[in-house]
């Protein structure tokens, strides 16, 4: 038997159970479960089918009943068929689903797994085509960086400036775009100092005399040996009669170019996807590949599914008015055979601890039924956010008020490894004796003092009968430590006390102290030399966390509450609110959905549209087009004026989406007044009445006698919407606030205000001033619009 014939053979009797040819009288009940698109779709089973599903349109029911219409009709053999998914969760829910709609297990499928996964499969039958056996392993990332490491100190450059991480990021993409170290073009020869390619092409000679490979080598070596060796590729092309592919709008070049080498024979291709929903760009996927399909396979069929079976028709409404701005799309119309449900909510509030505060409320409301509405479990209801970083704001409100929560996707924000690290300087720097907060920094970031030398700390501590810290300076006095790392121990040793004593001494903020901490100690310039693409969001929590401490009167205060925060687990069986990044959030859904944080330079991403223009700008409206969909039967969008960035004011515009969104679907939760009375960034008009912006004269009323809207957070924005639209500052956007300059008034002082007139300062909270106007009465206004009476001409008291 050869070694194609025997490839992943199955046992005879399940075959014969499963065949497709001795099941091809069967009939076909389940096709009457598809509506006319799904089984158009499933029905097409000659050539190319491009399968356009938009977000809830069954497209997973679609695809697992295509596969089993080809084994009932007796097209292929279990074996015969090939199909591709990106997660094993989604390739075990099709072999599931599969098996329910035949009455049977289909174990006998063997090629329905992730794309690495078959291509593992592939790679040990053919290793020695690529210089490998069929018994290399497969390196996980810590693996790929130490081997890195040792490339990078043989060639003497410096890793400090030129990290190894970075270098893997570097080669990990050219393994997306399937370039081997000889087709590297040049134009990429710039990269990594220039080093680029002859470390890449180092580092693949090392994978092959360890008989080693990486996850990025999985498809590249595949795609090379059928680029190379016709006879191979042509044994697979008649093995596989029939391939499918899930979320092909997700695929890189590497996967694109498997999937077009097996399927030029026969073109039995079946492509499932959605354009609309390509959102990870960042991380090699080309939307391009979705939207050339009809190029690429003349001739297809492509069949759209567009009946929606999650979402209200106003939630769905709102989704298509953002995402008909793309231009770089193939199209199409999502409709429901619902007729009821509310409009989408839009919300500004005046920063994001209010926001914070309102979902909060809101969360709670919904889930007593008091809005009218059934009670809705915590387990319904999601906080999707642009970054990691804005779940700070949300956690610290929730755990507050007692309100449990969980964070999907990655772990809650204090347990974030950046946030541990800094959370540890502030630790030993508060109490020097913490031992354990000391052994986590002492070579972080790296300063030479391995395994050895923290030995020979630990030592010198235990004889002494001291802390670690004392153990490390009694250490250096003895010189018993030499080299780079003494040199390196002592600066930290040195910091540690000044830090220490700059606490003792509380002449210096707790918010300063903790800059300078995470400035002298270099943990903050590691992850700004750091070129990995996690490392911005990092610096991003780094912020987030320096921000939480303006909550505290000290760092002592702080800690204390981390300690209760990261005690604070609630039962595994309770009922949570989700919160998550809107990337996490793709393939769920949730009858309630909160999108947060909806302001230009956050969402969209201005990091986003700077590295990548008018292609990152379509992608992060696909991301809002993501999150507006995940949601069933609630959908509430909102927006601050400002958040506070290191201590300051940082003034923001609503996003550039919200003023994509359909007028006749949303409603405006914001009072006539906030914001300008409308919503968007350029709709927002001052004269704007109630009717003109959907808000019934009711809520009208009740906002203005603030039995709706009596929060701090409202009345601050109601003091300030008074004066200018909050939508339309007077400041540009990214202009930072001195709040030292507007904090220059007194409680007593004379002041002037162009709308309100002249008045007497009552009292100061923050940049913000409450003052009693002589003839409008007592508002609370910004600082830095008003002048000292003076100036204005008016006489003093």
């Amino acid at each position: 038997m050869s070694d194609f014939d025997d490839i992943d053979a199955f046992d005879g009797a399940a075959a014969a159970s499963l065949s497709a040819r001795a099941m091809a009288a069967r009939p076909a009940p389940y096709l009457d479960d598809l509506n006319p698109a799904q089984r158009a779709a499933v029905e097409a089973l000659d050539g190319p089918v491009l399968m356009l599903a938009g977000a809830g349109t069954g497209k997973t029911k679609a695809l697992t009943t295509r596969i089993a219409h080809l084994l009932n009709s007796g097209r292929a053999w279990p074996n015969e068929i090939l199909a591709v998914t990106f997660t094993n969760k989604a390739a075990r829910e099709m072999k599931t689903r599969v098996g329910r709609l035949l009455g049977q297990a289909v174990e006998g499928v063997p090629w329905l797994g992730t794309f690495h996964a078959i291509c593992v499969k592939l790679l040990r039958r053919h290793a020695e085509l690529v210089g490998l056996k069929s018994s290399f392993t497969i390196l996980d990332t810590d693996d790929q960086i130490r081997l890195l490491k040792q490339l990078i100190a043989a060639a003497q450059i410096d890793e400090k400036r030129w990290p190894a991480r970075q270098l893997a990021h570097i080669i990990d993409g050219w393994k997306n775009r399937a370039w081997t170290p000889a087709n590297v073009p040049a134009s990429e020869g710039t990269a990594y100092n220039g080093q680029g390619v002859p470390l890449y092409a180092a580092y693949q000679e090392r994978l092959r005399t360890l008989n080693a490979v990486d996850f990025g080598d999985l498809l590249l070596h595949v795609v090379t040996i059928f680029q190379t060796h016709e006879d191979v590729l042509e044994q697979y092309r008649r093995r596989f009669k029939y391939i499918l592919v899930d979320e092909y709008q997700d695929t890189n070049v590497a996967q694109y170019l498997w999937l077009r080498l097996l399927a030029q024979g026969h073109r039995n291709i079946c492509c499932v996807g959605d354009d609309d929903q390509s959102i990870y760009g960042w991380r090699g996927a080309e939307v391009g590949n979705i939207l050339r399909f009809e190029k690429d396979f003349p001739g297809a069929t492509v069949v759209r599914l567009e009946q929606n079976y999650r979402s209200t028709p106003h939630i769905l409404a709102a989704a298509s008015g953002v995402i008909a701005a793309n231009k770089g799309r193939l199209g199409k119309t999502l409709w429901t055979a619902e007729t009821e449900g509310e409009k989408l909510r839009l919300i500004g509030h005046w920063d994001g601890e209010e926001e914070a505060r309102w979902i909060g409320e809101e969360v709670e409301s919904l889930q007593r039924g008091s809005r009218g509405m059934e009670p809705v479990s915590l387990d319904a209801m999601a906080i999707l956010v642009r970054a990691s970083h804005q779940m700070r704001a949300f956690e610290d409100r929730f755990l507050t008020i007692g309100l449990p929560y969980r964070v999907i996707g990655g772990p809650r924000f204090y347990e974030r490894m950046e946030i541990r690290d800094a959370m540890a300087y502030f630790r030993v720097a508060t109490s020097p004796e913490d031992d354990l907060a000391f052994e986590r920094i002492v070579n972080t970031p790296k300063r030479g003092l391995g395994d050895k030398a923290q030995q020979k700390i630990q030592q010198a501590a235990r004889s002494n009968g001291v802390s670690l810290v004392e153990g490390a300076r009694i250490l250096l006095q003895a010189k018993g430590l030499g080299g780079k790392g003494a040199g390196e121990l002592q600066r930290l040793v040195e910091g540690i006390g000044r830090w220490h004593g700059a606490i003792l001494d509380g002449r210096q903020s707790h918010i300063e102290i903790a800059e300078t901490i995470l400035e002298e100690s270099g943990y903050t310039e590691m992850w700004q030399n750091d070129k990995t693409p996690e490392a911005p969001g990092r610096l991003d929590n780094l912020k987030e966390l320096v921000k939480a401490l303006e909550n505290f009167d000290n760092l002592q205060g702080f800690l204390e509450h981390v300690s209760l925060v990261m005690d604070n687990e609630t039962d595994a069986g309770e009922e949570k609110v989700s919160i998550m990044t809107l990337h996490a959030a793709k393939g769920l859904e949730f009858p309630v959905v909160f999108l947060p944080g909806w302001e230009d330079g956050l969402f969209p991403s201005q990091r986003s549209m700077d590295e990548s223009g008018l292609k990152g700008l379509e992608e992060e409206r696909r991301l809002a087009y993501v999150g507006i969909t995940r949601a069933e039967q609630l959908c509430t969008i909102s927006f601050a004026a400002n958040r506070r960035v290191f201590g300051q004011w940082q003034s923001a515009l609503p996003s550039r989406f919200i003023d994509e969104l359909p007028e006749a679907h949303v409603e405006v939760l914001t009072p006539p007044g906030l914001y300008g009375g409308g919503y968007g960034a350029a709709g927002m008009a001052t004269s704007a009445s109630p009717a003109s912006v959907g808000i019934g004269s009711d809520l009208h009323e009740k906002a203005s006698r603030a039995d709706v809207y009596n929060s701090p957070g409202w009345r601050r924005m109601q003091s300030r919407a008074s004066e200018r639209g909050m939508s339309q500052p007077r400041e540009s956007r990214n202009v930072v606030i001195d709040l030292e300059a507007v904090s220059a008034f007194s409680e007593g002082d004379r002041v002037f205000h162009q709308k309100f007139g002249y008045g007497a300062v009552a009292g100061i909270e923050g940049d913000k001033l409450e003052i009693a106007f002589d003839k409008a009465g007592t508002k609370k206004v910004v600082a830095r619009f008003v002048v000292a009476a003076a100036e204005a001409g008016d006489v003093p008291f």
